[in-house]
């Protein structure tokens, strides 16, 4: 499989590339994040699109606990259609020491170039989460099922909205059909 950054490793490279403005103030994290329950698959229903991404359909995000306390990250995306070929791109988080607990560190690219990844918010079950960092230039809309429902789908655009991200920006991600 070739190796593509995605999802959370094009914050990576946020400093280094031009992306869209999309929240020029961008929100402090709402809710602590347990990671323990943070942790596991998620489908990835809307994003900022970005360079690192382009024509990425099927985008999911896989967060497990390592034994020394960081997270390992697992980036799949299918090129170009649903049932595309797949690529993906491996990595690691680590707290970024904030008091909620719901800023890290991520790295796909080894330890001399780690960016921020910034839970915005999450369902209270960890249905959901809003994923951004500090620039406002990148944002993921994650959920627990590969196609919400129409009341979350709406719910969390008007979440978004709320704080303060351009809408027009969104990019909504397909996902296979559900086996």
């Amino acid at each position: 499989m070739r190796q593509l950054p995605i999802a959370a490793c094009a914050l990576i490279l946020a400093a280094c590339v031009g992306g869209p403005v999309g929240n020029r103030d961008v929100p402090e994290p709402a809710k602590p994040v347990d990671i323990s329950r943070y942790q596991g698959l998620w489908y990835e229903f809307a994003r900022y699109e970005n360079r690192f991404e382009k024509g990425c359909e099927g985008v999911t995000a896989e967060y497990s606990l390592r034994p020394e306390g960081e997270v390992a990250v697992k980036n799949t995306c299918r090129e170009g259609a649903v049932d595309g070929p797949i690529k993906t791109s491996e990595g690691k988080a680590v707290p970024a020491g904030d008091p909620l607990g719901a800023k890290f560190k991520v790295s796909f690219f080894g330890p001399a170039l780690f960016t921020n990844y910034w839970v915005l918010d999450r369902g209270e079950a960890y249905e959901w989460a809003i994923v951004g960092e500090g620039s406002g230039k990148f944002l993921w809309i994650l959920t627990r099922d590969p196609v919400p429902s129409p009341q979350l789908r709406a719910d969390l655009v008007d979440h978004v909205r709320a704080l303060g991200y351009d809408l027009s920006l969104l990019r909504y991600t397909r996902q296979p059909p559900s086996e």
